[in-house]
């Protein structure tokens, strides 16, 4: 397939809420969801949203085994996947009031991080590629990451946690960075 353009703060198409995706899932969307898995890969990233890539559809991408430097430069599964996994209209059903603070950084933000407070464990469900729903429980850095991919489907980004001031001085380093 393709690697497609990341986006890059501040881009106002990462501030749009996603629209819900319909079944049976088109050929434009089967290949759209191939380019997030290349696009993931190659940045290298643990996780991407279709905004990300200028798509406005409730889709992410996620393969949260790949966050390890050793697994990054282990020889690559049939069809160079470890463990992706595909989202489509997720909703989380339940998060825990125990929190837990990871530093987290985004392919959208490059090259910068902050610690995010975040529910620590979440309930979630989602459809598969052939449309059928799933609900499982989640928790550590896996539910971290799915809040963090899920939160670009509601147009909100990991700096919006941060004070108006980190946010404010990413953004403009984003804006010099990438012009």
């Amino acid at each position: 397939m393709a690697v497609r353009e990341i986006l890059i703060h501040p881009d106002d198409r990462l501030r749009e809420v996603a629209k819900p995706v319909t079944f049976p899932l088109s050929d434009g969307v089967k290949t759209i969801i191939e380019d997030m898995a290349d696009t993931m890969y190659d940045a290298p990233g643990v996780g991407l949203a279709a905004p990300q890539i200028g798509v406005s559809l409730q889709i992410a991408v996620t393969d949260t085994q790949w966050r390890s430097e050793e697994v990054r430069h282990l020889p690559d599964e049939p069809g160079g996947r470890r463990d992706l996994k595909v989202w489509i209209n997720p909703e989380f059903i339940w998060k825990s009031d125990n929190t837990e603070t990871c530093e987290e950084g985004c392919l959208s933000v490059p090259e910068t991080y902050a610690d995010v407070t975040r529910p620590a464990a979440v309930k979630l469900r989602w459809y598969d590629m052939e449309g059928e729903a799933h609900e499982a429980d989640f928790e550590g850095f896996q539910a971290v990451a799915l809040q963090h991919e899920f939160d670009h489907l509601l147009g909100k980004l990991f700096i919006d946690y941060l004070s108006p001031l980190k946010r404010k001085m990413i953004t403009k380093k984003m804006k010099k960075l990438y012009k």
